[in-house]
């Protein structure tokens, strides 16, 4: 899989025109209202994109009245918003893929409903060394991409506009790139907002099925725990995260039948197995992180959006040395307003937080240059 070397946005929400370089460990930090979640929405959306479902997405948002920028521009401008990723090969700097997709509203007379989004470009630029190919190039109805061979082939009418050629073209024998590409983000995995109340799945037993990598609602977090004790047949990494979060606990891990579970057990009672749905949410929620970043099979991206919601203080440098450790195995992008967090993440990993400001509307980082990159990085070169 290839790793997130670059993104950028521009258009969308608060995000007028920005891009920025990420790293194998991404912290922003920034107060409410900075725009924090806009760059971790705009990630999800490239995924959409890949997914084939960005322009439903766009749609479920509220449409372009809701998502497009809403700052200061010009009457002449094309109501467009563009979204894209430089994707970079595992080591290397010699490999990159870069995919970018713009969409816009419905013109006179076109093929689709008033207000519904539509794709007006997208473009798959292969890079090696000096030299770069185009392997995807579309402007509204038309466009071409290079298949194996080097022939260029006509994306033909089957595409809608509607709809993206990365999401379409699945043919992957002809277009390995594209499908690198779109195979890449459909394994990147996004948390956020995990629910916890009396019906969270989080709070039931999940189906007894070999799960390596935890599902983005959290779902089959018992599944994941019984993963790691019986298929992988170790849960170290997960036991001592879990003492150093709730020191004399113990986390119990049963052998799965039909269903897999998992409870806890508390130095006051310890003869007492807690089950998920008698769990404090905060204790469910540390639980659901750990699935999350110490599971058996780490997606090649994992992002995170403010997980230090209802989390008590103590457990943010718990917290905060799982995602370190996590960005040894994987690309790991953190969103969050705790600066507490921020700093334990810094004194484990030597990473400092990039701030996420507001500069006359527009979210903005924190010492970023126009060109694209940090400021204090010609300091350590």
């Amino acid at each position: 899989m290839l790793a997130i070397k670059e993104v950028f946005a521009a258009g969308y929400r608060s995000l007028r025109n920005i891009r920025f370089p990420v790293e194998p460990l991404s912290v922003f930090v920034g107060a409410n209202g900075t725009g924090k979640t806009n760059l971790y929405r705009s990630l999800q959306l490239l995924q959409s994109a890949a997914a084939g479902t960005l322009t439903r997405d766009l749609a479920a948002e509220g449409g372009f009245d809701s998502v497009y920028w809403a700052g200061q521009r010009s009457a002449r401008d094309p109501v467009r918003v563009r979204l894209g990723v430089c994707l970079s090969g595992e080591g290397t700097g010699d490999y990159n893929l870069e995919y970018a997709v713009e969409t816009g509203l419905v013109e006179l007379l076109g093929a689709g409903f008033p207000l519904e989004p539509q794709i007006k470009a997208e473009t798959l630029v292969y890079g090696a060394r000096s030299r770069s190919k185009i392997l995807l190039e579309r402007r509204g109805p038309r466009g071409h991409c290079i298949d194996e061979e080097g022939s260029k082939r006509p994306l033909g009418g089957e595409i809608l506009p509607s709809e993206t050629a990365l999401g379409s073209l699945q043919d992957a024998a002809a277009f390995p790139d594209l499908h690198l590409a779109r195979s890449t983000m459909l394994e990147w995995r996004f948390f956020h907002g995990f629910r916890t109340d009396a019906g969270a799945a989080l709070r039931r037993p999940s189906l007894a099925v070999t799960s390596p990598t935890l599902a983005s609602d959290g779902s089959n977090l018992a599944a994941v725990f019984a993963t790691l004790a019986y298929i992988r047949e170790d849960t170290v990494d997960l036991d001592q995260a879990f003492d150093d979060a709730f020191p004399g606990a113990r986390l119990v891990i049963p052998q799965p039948d039909r269903f897999a579970t998992f409870g806890v057990v508390f130095p006051d009672y310890p003869k007492r197995i807690f089950q998920p749905s008698e769990l404090s949410d905060g204790t469910l929620h540390f639980l659901v992180l750990a699935g999350a970043l110490l599971s058996y099979r780490l997606p090649p991206f994992i992002a995170l959006n403010e997980p230090e919601t209802s989390l008590h203080p103590d457990l943010l440098e718990p917290l905060a040395r799982m995602i370190v450790s996590a960005s040894k195995r994987t690309q790991v992008w953190l969103v969050t307003h705790s600066e507490p967090l921020a700093d334990a993440i810094a004194r484990d990993s030597g990473v400092s937080p990039r701030r996420v400001i507001k500069r006359k509307g527009e979210t903005w980082i924190d010492g970023l240059r126009l060109s694209g990159d940090f400021a204090e990085d010609d300091d350590e070169a």
